[in-house]
């Protein structure tokens, strides 16, 4: 595996954006979510030192960015504290709703070896994304699972990026809905 740096000072710059996309997925609030990054970033720096290059930038601000929203729902629900989002992997399979951004391994996260709830958050993130309308789903899928640039999803779809942005906004908050009706209060 290729070595990697850290590059503290293109942090905001390269990954706020998207680790804040992230974040306000998982607690549907964006000042939250922002807080969520900025603890990311400090997180980040004063653990730097252990930073082994084992994988990439943007990949260990993600699992530190994770525990910092498992450790929000820790302090609002302690159920919902335990909830991360890690779904299996199959390539056999079709990609489609592969979740979530990149199945990206902690390998410093306790509930990571949680199967069983893991297996279930996953299943319920499943079942929201099909209940979703289709274009709406649609739109969901390639942006922030799949990761394909709004361009790219305007484009494809023949819509614009205020209507992208606006099925995003209704995709999140349905899914947030669907899944507090649906694992969170299990």
């Amino acid at each position: 595996m290729t070595s990697h740096s850290l590059h503290p000072d293109t942090w905001v710059d390269q990954y706020a954006d998207y680790l804040f996309n992230y974040a306000v997925i998982r607690v549907s609030d964006a000042e939250i979510a922002k807080d969520i990054v900025q603890e990311t970033f400090l997180a980040g720096l004063k653990s730097a030192k252990n930073f082994k290059g084992e994988a990439a930038e943007r990949t260990w601000l993600i699992s530190i960015l994770k525990r910092k929203v498992i450790d929000h729902y820790r302090k609002i629900n302690s159920n919902k504290g335990k909830a991360e989002v890690r779904m299996t992997y199959n390539s056999s399979v079709d990609s489609d709703g592969d979740w979530l951004e990149e199945q990206v391994a902690d390998p410093y996260s306790l509930l990571e070896n949680d199967g069983i709830e893991n297996e279930e958050l996953g299943s319920a993130i499943h079942d929201c994304i099909s209940k979703l309308p289709k274009k709406q789903g649609q739109v969901f899928k390639m942006k922030t699972i799949q990761g394909i640039s709004t361009e790219d999803i305007c484009n494809e779809l023949e819509i614009n990026p205020s209507n992208l942005w606006v099925m995003i906004h209704r995709s999140r908050t349905a899914l947030m809905d669907c899944l507090n009706q649906n694992w969170f209060n299990i």
